[in-house]
């Protein structure tokens, strides 16, 4: 993964509680963070600097910012959330979990990162994202999110008309190749040992899908620094351009274990993500989550729209806890007044 942090500019951890902490400064994180700064919510962004697409040149799909950097897009979140007065800080946390509630009964949450800082908040966004789990196989590693891709709306129209092999890693795989086949006529499906049934047999030889089921060794590299080909167990070389991989997906939970959030997998080993509900919410009183963490699929775009809502959720929430907290101490004020 990419390193993002250098001339990253970090602010400073307030010393009193503040309305939300959000943990994941990517797409989903920031615009929460937005949101909430928006509607004159003090919160905290702790940002690990490390994103999914840090290795992508750009990001698609997403209408008007299509094809800009990944980079550029969060540096510039990073900027508006900081306009609107909240604050985005460099680190990672190492632990969360709930304090004691505050002087109104309201709850409290306790984040520490790993330099030792501490910070209180009242409410907690997780927008962690996600891991991609490769699958073993030499040499592919080292050309993810460039020569190796995984998504064909993200990259698809970069590697279009180009000699494809998809690396299959299991059922979902399947469908994986027919949506790269809408973007080439030179397609090689390598089964890597994983059930094909006659039936996609069929219908990947109608749509003129080689299948090659010998075992892939390696990945091997072009002299320009891309990928040639594949070499097979029997000795054979597949010249291909570009590999596809349905990676498994896994939400980040570095950190986390102290919320207790519950976790669920999806089918056919898709991966691992946080349960959530409408607008984020989570079974955990004052815990949203949103983008990739709890929706593995989520492009940049849906993401930001995930994050937004669950911003504007808590800020709701709190905005009723308020109301109560004042209720509360308008009924046991007994002050007499003249």
């Amino acid at each position: 993964m990419t390193d993002t942090t250098s001339a990253y500019a970090t602010d400073t951890l307030p010393h009193t509680a503040v309305d939300a902490v959000v943990i994941g400064g990517g797409a989903a994180g920031l615009n929460g963070a937005l949101m909430l700064a928006r509607s004159r919510r003090s919160v905290v962004v702790i940002d690990s600097g490390m994103p999914r697409n840090a290795p992508a040149e750009a990001m698609h799909g997403f209408i008007v910012l299509d094809g800009m950097p990944p980079a550029d897009l969060l540096a510039q979140g990073r900027e508006q959330v900081r306009h609107y007065g909240g604050r985005v800080v460099l680190g990672e946390v190492t632990s969360a979990e709930p304090a004691a509630p505050g002087r109104e009964g309201d709850l409290r949450f306790a984040v520490t990162l790993a330099d030792g800082r501490t910070l209180t908040a009242r409410r907690v966004l997780v927008a962690t994202g996600l891991r991609d789990v490769l699958p073993d196989v030499p040499g592919l590693a080292e050309h993810w999110g460039r020569a190796v891709v995984h998504c064909p709306y993200c990259h698809g129209w970069e590697v279009r008309n180009e000699p494809i092999g998809v690396l299959a890693t299991g059922p979902a795989s399947v469908h994986h190749a027919l949506l790269f086949r809408q973007l080439t006529k030179d397609l090689v499906y390598f089964t890597r040992g994983t059930e094909l049934s006659e039936d996609t047999r069929a219908r990947f030889a109608a749509r003129n899908i080689r299948v090659v089921d010998t075992p892939v060794l390696d990945v091997m590299k072009s002299e320009g620094g891309g990928i040639a080909g594949v070499r097979l167990a029997d000795g054979t070389f597949t010249a291909r351009r570009f590999l596809a991989v349905a990676t498994r997906m896994q939400a980040r939970a570095e950190g986390l274990d102290g919320l207790q959030l519950p976790m669920e997998d999806l089918p056919d080993n898709m991966g691992r993500r946080f349960a959530s509900g409408t607008s984020g919410v989570t079974e955990v009183p004052g815990v949203w989550v949103a983008g990739n963490a709890t929706d593995l699929t989520a492009q940049v775009g849906a993401s930001a729209a995930a994050g937004a809502l669950s911003g504007a959720h808590i800020n709701a929430h709190l905005a009723t806890a308020d109301t109560d907290a004042a209720l509360a101490a308008a009924q046991g004020d007994t002050t007499i007044t003249a």
